[in-house]
């Protein structure tokens, strides 16, 4: 069995998450069906970035890739489509921890918590490149499945920015609508440079800087209007019927 690689972690202690829900400690048995899971996933990041999507992909492909028999990949998965929403949730998942906590450490001063959930998100991403090139590819890719999900997660990132601003001068005042345009152009925002950093090639350091630089700049001016944002001006008339 092959391991994992760059581009996908083991985010949290397995055999601590699994005592935890089922009360007993790991057989060996129970750690490596872990391993295989961690290799199966691991090994759909791989073969996806070389195919250019989960879709032009097999199941076969992946067993292979990781090292085991097309039955094993059955115990772990039912399909090609759930083996891509797991990957979907891991990415996810350790993405939203690591924005939260950027925030949270950057203790409401707002250019702080910009600059410091930017540089977060930018080393996440180049860190876990092939997982996020996974994330950023299936967001427009051919299974629908996953790219439902994937489209989920980004409004899921969008709902939880509009809660932390809502609590938040001048914000907490304004309709749920806007507040939640304003967190989608933040999101948007991050995810774009996100496609910007997946595009550098090794050592362009600078030029990674100045993208981040721009993202700060972009966030900062969107913030800044939405400090000054008026609900009651420029409403869009609806369409005559």
């Amino acid at each position: 069995m092959k391991t994992s690689g760059r581009g996908i972690k083991s985010y949290v202690n397995t055999r601590t998450e699994s005592e935890g829900k089922t009360g007993r400690a790991l057989t060996l048995r129970d750690e490596r069906k872990l391993q295989t899971r961690q290799a199966l996933l691991a090994a759909a990041l791989r073969l996806t970035r070389q195919a250019g999507g989960l879709a032009a992909i097999s199941l076969r492909e992946v067993a292979r890739e990781a090292g085991v028999v097309p039955t094993a990949f059955y115990r772990h998965f039912r399909d090609m489509d759930e083996l891509g929403l797991a990957l979907v949730d891991e990415v996810c998942l350790r993405l939203r921890q690591i924005i939260r906590e950027a925030r949270a450490s950057a203790q409401g001063a707002r250019d702080v918590a910009i600059q410091s959930s930017v540089r977060g998100f930018v080393h996440y991403v180049r860190a876990n490149d092939r997982a996020f090139e996974f994330l950023t590819r299936e967001r427009f890719g051919a299974r629908p499945v996953v790219r439902r999900a994937v489209a989920r997660e980004i409004h899921y990132f969008v709902g939880e920015l509009a809660s932390d601003l809502r609590v938040v001068a001048p914000f907490s005042t304004m309709p749920s609508d806007d507040l939640e345009m304003i967190a989608d152009l933040v999101v948007h925002t991050v995810l774009n440079l996100s496609a910007d950093i997946l595009e550098l090639k090794e050592g362009q350091r600078v030029r990674a800087h100045e993208l981040t630089a721009r993202a700060i700049k972009q966030l900062r001016l969107i913030f800044l209007g939405a400090s000054q944002w008026r609900p009651d001006r420029g409403a869009v008339e609806p369409p005559a019927v």
